[in-house]
């Protein structure tokens, strides 16, 4: 068995920064975890990656091609299409290790997670390669600060959940960009009662949409869909804390192997034989 987080989210929301901060978090605990690139506009990464899409499919090279004639979206689209069709590439880079982890850092088109089927083709073919995945949605914080908002991104993740069909968390962003005003206004958003946020729309929304406002909060309250859980990259017990909630939806650490960590080169570690990579 092998485990993976798909970080999702639309662009500017921090996925790759969550995955540095993952990584890094894990490699100070003396954790083995893979970063895996699935977008194919990366240009700069701070952290090691283990398997990288360019190396595919590049969009640069996609967009540049004269019988395509695809713009960045279209082209992103065509890229992601490009990998499911030629997943034994990356059946291939992944191994067949056992107890892997890995973190696979996706491009923020929402729409490959709402209605295209490209990440739900992707999520069953890591399922036949014996992978449980857990669904990481991430927003920026700084964006849901009000009841406008918060609605139309709790409609984003709950696309994704819905579209994948996979164990899911919500994260909240950038909680350490927000101001004391700010952090204060947002706390209400990571448990939401959405009935409550209604009446905020109420009062600047224009009437005939209320019955629309109604609906989607009960469909929130009634199945108890979305909550979120706040990021503070700056806090390593807020990463750790979201790091277990995720590993405890994917039952990662319950029957793991014993591994032991290795040095540069490549020799297990005096004293560390025995001990667990959690």
């Amino acid at each position: 068995m092998r485990y993976g987080q798909l970080v999702m989210g639309p662009a500017g929301s921090g996925k790759s920064t969550y995955c540095s901060v993952t990584a890094q978090h894990c490699q100070n605990a003396s954790r083995v975890v893979h970063v895996v690139n699935l977008d194919p506009a990366a240009e700069y990464f701070d952290y090691p990656i283990a398997v990288d899409i360019r190396e595919l499919v590049h969009l640069e090279d996609v967009m540049e091609a004269e019988d395509l004639k695809l713009g960045p979206n279209g082209g992103l689209v065509y890229c992601m299409q490009h990998l499911v069709q030629n997943l034994d590439w990356l059946e291939e880079q992944l191994g067949e290790g056992e107890d892997d982890y890995y973190i696979f850092d996706c491009p923020g088109q929402i729409e490959l997670y709402t209605h295209l089927p490209v990440m739900k083709q992707l999520v069953s073919a890591l399922e036949s390669w014996d992978f449980r995945i857990a669904g990481v949605f991430l927003l920026d914080s700084q964006f849901l600060i009000d009841a406008a908002k918060f609605f139309s991104g709790t409609l984003a993740a709950m696309s994704a959940m819905l579209q994948l069909e996979i164990p899911h968390r919500n994260v909240l962003s950038k909680m350490d960009k927000l101001s004391a005003s700010q952090l204060a206004n947002v706390e209400r958003y990571l448990d939401p009662d959405a009935q409550a946020l209604v009446s905020d729309l109420r009062q600047t929304f224009n009437p005939k949409y209320q019955r629309l406002n109604e609906v989607l909060a009960s469909l929130i309250d009634d199945y108890s869909n979305v909550s979120f859980v706040p990021l503070n990259i700056e806090d390593e017990e807020s990463i750790g804390d979201l790091l277990l909630s995720v590993d405890l939806i994917i039952q990662y650490g319950e029957d793991l192997d014993v591994k032991v960590p290795k040095d540069d080169d490549g020799d297990a570690d005096e004293g560390d034989e025995g001990e667990m990579m959690m």
